[in-house]
């Protein structure tokens, strides 16, 4: 008598860790990519403003659902596409409208420490967003919180970008499709190392002290805190980009009547075209050390899991 179970009576094993089936990104991408193009091509066409909320949010999400896509494919099967889905979608609103009701009771005043107050608040409620969404996890591994911590900061991003895309239709002169295409496609390249790597690096440190944990739960423990700190600082720094760019094109070719006038006054008179593009490349230069060493840090966090 065979008192071995077959494969039919055997219960899947939760705690199998395996990689995630999907759909592939590139086609994710470049689908949504075609979508969007057209959209924006038949609205400057027809001049249909009723096209404009597809623009908006088909421009906005592209390239965070892209993400979240390639990062669910490598988590494991305790990350299911609907937990993915639930953090990218609850984890972004709860971001966004915490951040929004502190940012609003908090600074009152514009000061030197704004950016890294809100780099503070931002950061803040994409960790409770996340811990919140993620507390009924069988088992938590590092991999599975930068997986999620980036599908939380993704869900931000895009919400937070559809926002900044609507407010950029309006100018004084009325609507201006040209202005939100602008917008779109910029926040679009700048999506990758923003919002979505910050919470995926805050999301690995959280899991990984499960590990360390009595009760096998993510805590709030030091090297969580010294992650949130570091990622508090490349957001300020981010947010400070254009701000810094100002006053080093200021101290490399700065006459003393502009920097009378924006000590002053704020304004900042008489501004040459070479300082325009000094301020341009200065600018994007910080962007892209901010968006290096963000990168650099998770392919480090990465590899540190692979040994």
């Amino acid at each position: 008598m065979n008192l071995l179970p077959t494969s039919a009576e055997v219960a899947p094993d939760p705690w199998i860790r395996r990689p995630q089936p999907g759909p592939s990104w590139i086609r994710t991408f470049f689908g949504g990519l075609v979508l969007w193009v057209a959209t924006v091509v038949v609205t400057f066409v027809t001049q249909n403003k009723n096209l404009v909320p597809t623009i908006i949010l088909v421009g906005s999400f592209l390239v965070p659902v892209t993400f979240v896509t390639f990062a669910f494919r490598r988590a494991d099967a305790v990350v299911t596409a609907q937990r993915v889905f639930s953090a990218f979608v609850y984890g972004g609103v709860l971001g966004v409208l915490g951040a929004s009701l502190l940012e609003s009771t908090l600074l009152t005043h514009v000061s030197g420490w704004t950016y890294l107050v809100i780099g503070m608040i931002e950061e803040g409620v994409k960790l409770a967003a996340l811990w919140l969404i993620a507390r009924r996890l069988p088992f938590y591994t590092a991999r599975d919180g930068m997986v999620l911590g980036a599908a939380v900061g993704f869900g931000f991003a895009a919400f937070e970008s559809a926002g900044y895309a609507f407010n950029a239709l309006f100018t004084s002169s009325g609507l201006s499709l040209l202005n939100l295409v602008e917008t779109e496609a910029l926040r679009a390249v700048l999506a990758p190392v923003g919002h979505g790597l910050w919470t995926a690096l805050l999301g690995g440190a959280l899991f990984a002290t499960a590990s360390r944990s009595r009760s096998g739960r993510p805590r709030l423990r030091p090297p969580v805190v010294g992650w949130y700190v570091v990622v508090v600082l490349l957001h300020a720094l981010w947010d400070a980009s254009q701000v810094v760019a100002v006053w080093l094109t200021l101290f490399l070719t700065g006459t003393q009547a502009q920097w009378a006038s924006i000590t002053q006054l704020g304004e900042l008179p008489g501004v040459t075209q070479a300082q325009v593009h000094l301020f341009t490349v200065v600018s994007w230069t910080l962007l892209a050390l901010d968006g290096l060493i963000g990168l650099a840090l998770l392919l480090l966090r990465s590899l540190s899991l692979r040994r």
